[in-house]
């Protein structure tokens, strides 16, 4: 498993730092847009649609994340929509810093389509509407999803080396609390790393507010990980899908990603589009 998840990762990563660094916006969001239809299959899988609700939630999450970033670029439109991607990404931050651990601390196990289909939604489109906005300054959006990638990294090999005592068993039983202290102390470290070389010159209270954001973009990376783990447990699911050899899904692969930059883009943008 392991071996096949660092070949997946060799294969994707190159083709998705060339896509952030070098390929126009347009081309970003419309590559991003792929990845999220894909796993806005697999989430109506989860929910138990058939193949034709499959199909039209995945139509609707590409036609609506499509329009908002489409009246971005138009310039008769982009105050409204610098608004509404403002109000979408906020509405994305109050989901995952309060609808999420409710849910998952209370296990409620939700059986209508329509607001699973509704968290599904909130899931995908503002992330994808972050990811793409926070493209046009690409080292940025590198050093973000960097946070986020390392947290994932060092939970998963220091919860398989020094994990005893399991983290949310209910809802992920494979997590640990030696994990989640992996990924935030690995995270602290990136993050003295930057404060003492790239931002050698900071104020101190600049320096202070980015170990904050860290902190708080690894909590939430976490919430979306626990969070699609507990919507997959109540499908009765292992994996999201199988697209991705050593990783599951399309939707395994990025659920960190769409808790953690929607607040992100807010933070370090202020949602400009």
């Amino acid at each position: 498993m392991l071996r096949e998840r660092l070949i997946t990762v060799a294969v994707l990563l190159p083709l998705l730092l060339g896509l952030m660094f070098f390929a126009p916006n347009p081309v970003w969001t419309a590559a991003i847009g792929v990845a999220v239809v894909l796993a806005a299959v697999e989430w109506a899988r989860l929910c138990a649609l058939p193949g034709i609700g499959q199909a039209l939630f995945a139509a609707l999450v590409a036609i609506s994340g499509t329009a908002l970033f489409v009246a971005g670029a138009l310039p008769a439109w982009r105050g409204a929509s610098h608004t509404a991607w403002q109000a979408v990404l906020g509405l994305a931050v109050v989901f995952w810093a309060a609808a999420v651990p409710c849910w998952l601390y209370f296990g409620w196990r939700i059986r209508q389509r329509a607001l699973l289909l509704l968290a599904g939604w909130m899931v995908l489109v503002p992330a994808w509407l972050a990811t793409s906005a926070m493209q046009k300054t690409p080292l940025v959006l590198f050093l973000t999803l960097c946070v986020i990638w390392l947290a994932d990294t060092a939970a998963y090999f220091v919860g398989r080396r020094f994990g005893r005592r399991k983290l949310a068993p209910a809802i992920s039983p494979g997590k640990t609390i030696e994990g989640l202290v992996g990924a935030y102390a690995a995270v602290l470290l990136y993050v003295m790393l930057i404060a003492i070389f790239p931002l050698a010159g900071a104020p101190l209270g600049e320096k202070a507010a980015l170990v904050v954001f860290a902190m708080v973009l690894t909590t939430l990376s976490v919430a979306g990980d626990l969070f699609e783990s507990w919507i997959k447990r109540q499908a009765g699911a292992k994996d999201s899908g199988h697209l991705l050899p050593g990783h599951g899904g399309v939707l395994d692969r990025i659920d960190s990603v769409t808790a953690a930059m929607p607040f992100a883009a807010l933070y370090l943008l202020h949602a400009r589009p």
